[in-house]
């Protein structure tokens, strides 16, 4: 139990490199409000402040930062885009190099455009983003393998069996898009499919396109079949629905004819030319990349722009347990020109600071290279990047010994890092949810927010 407390807290450590612990004399003085914010405080309550859900709140701590406690949906981020490496990229040939170890390999190490962070040779245009990149090299957790270690990552939670968690891009779309009206999904993924919003609802799940070169097929009406024809169509088919939701009753028919409507509306939305790429400068495409990868991180540009709250671009292929560093040399030269061009492209357009860019996968690689020069399966240290939403650019969060096997400093759990997020997405993700058996669950499974990255 005290281990899982102290990864609970992720090693966060003060300014005096001091553990931070929720029972420390000097901490909880910070949090009690003197006298004099007391009285503030009562007079704003009893002066009629409280003009909406949270405004009071707003308005009280924008005027005394030492009340910004009193904001929990003090949101800074809108939407994310998540760089879903599939397969589990190898840190030494990405985020954490270690030439010159016995476990670095052939892969050399580049300075960036900030002094002292080095990244791999195969990330040059990266690098020069660095700036805006906040690399952590030290998540970690206990799933090595594919499948139960995607799940962990996309839910903050370990597969068990008993109940099927809602992803995390089903929460922010719920969270953030809700039930307000949009022509689009809250949630899509792109080249690759995603985990689903569960007991959530239908709604929140992602809309999946696998081929970004034919990204809305079947979407056009039938060039036979008018505005009219077409909605006596949909009349009947709601009339059949109706009747069989009346004999039946069913829940899953209310679903169905939601999706139906989402569908309907998106055929005739003028947002579905987010979808269409073909309208960006030649040479904005090309910098993303021709490829299936670099179009899907345009698209999720394109679509963010539009409102769209969750986009996961996969890439896959990470899986290097032979030849390791030719593939994931090849690999990069996909990845590098579309993240570091998609973060220069939202920072150039002002999206940035309200768009959060999170690239990673399931795991990383074993230290120790194998007969086959691969790596294997390495849940214990990995690494991640991530940028914009209000997250700090420019540093490096966690520190791995000099063979890469060992965490040494500020370990990172899935938990701490969906807190995170959601912290800058204004996500409260405490919140208690229940499951279809009665189970209460928190958004986040045991995370804590990374104090540093935030403020």
């Amino acid at each position: 139990m005290a281990e899982q407390v102290k990864k609970d807290h992720s090693g966060i450590k003060d300014h005096n490199g001091n553990e931070d612990h929720c029972g420390n004399k000097d901490h909880k003085d910070e949090v009690e409000l003197s006298r004099r914010k007391f009285l503030t405080l009562s007079m704003a309550l009893t002066s009629g402040l409280i003009f909406s859900k949270f405004g009071f709140a707003k308005t009280i701590a924008a005027k005394d930062p030492a009340l910004s406690f009193m904001n929990p949906l003090n949101a800074q981020a809108e939407a994310v885009i998540v760089l879903w490496l599939a397969g589990a990229p190898s840190q030494f040939e990405t985020f954490t190099p270690k030439p010159g170890s016995k476990n670095g390999g052939s892969t050399k190490a580049i300075q960036t455009n900030i002094s002292g962070i080095e990244i791999s040779e195969h990330l040059p245009m990266l690098a020069g983003q660095m700036d805006k990149l906040t690399l952590i090299r030290t998540l970690t957790s206990k799933e090595g393998n594919h499948n139960r270690a995607s799940y962990l990552m996309h839910t903050s939670y370990p597969p068990t069996g008993v109940v099927k968690n809602p992803s995390f891009g089903a929460i922010t779309a719920k969270e953030l898009g809700g039930a307000k009206e949009f022509d689009l999904p809250y949630f899509i993924s792109l080249t690759g499919p995603s985990y689903s919003a569960e007991f959530l609802g239908k709604e929140f799940s992602p809309y999946v396109i696998k081929d970004v070169k034919k990204p809305l097929q079947n979407i056009a009406r039938y060039k036979d079949i008018d505005e009219t024809r077409f909605s006596e169509r949909m009349k009947i088919l709601n009339e059949l629905e109706d009747s069989f939701y009346k004999q039946k009753g069913l829940e899953d028919i209310n679903e169905h004819k939601l999706i139906y409507e989402k569908s309907v509306k998106m055929m005739n939305s003028p947002l579905i030319k987010a979808f269409d790429i073909t309208d960006e400068p030649d040479v904005l495409k090309q910098a993303y990349g021709d490829n299936d990868f670099g179009k899907g991180c345009l698209m999720a540009r394109r679509l963010v722009e539009q409102g769209v709250k969750f986009v996961e671009v996969t890439l896959d292929g990470w899986d290097t347990h032979n030849d390791n560093f030719t593939r994931s040399a090849n690999l990069c030269k996909k990845l590098d020109p579309a993240f570091s061009t998609l973060v220069q492209d939202l920072s150039q357009r002002g999206m940035l600071e309200k768009t959060i860019v999170l690239c990673m996968g399931e795991f990383g690689r074993t230290p120790a290279i194998n007969a086959n020069e691969g790596r294997d399966h390495y849940p214990d240290a990995f690494a991640c990047a991530i940028a914009g939403g209000g997250i700090k650019g420019g540093r490096v969060y966690g520190e791995t010994n000099d063979d890469g096997n060992k965490i040494v400093s500020n370990p990172v759990t899935p938990g701490n890092l969906f807190a995170t997020v959601s912290h800058q997405l204004g996500i409260d993700y405490n919140k208690v949810i229940y499951s279809p058996q009665g189970r209460p669950l928190k958004y986040v499974n045991e995370g804590s927010v990374i104090e540093e990255l935030v403020n």
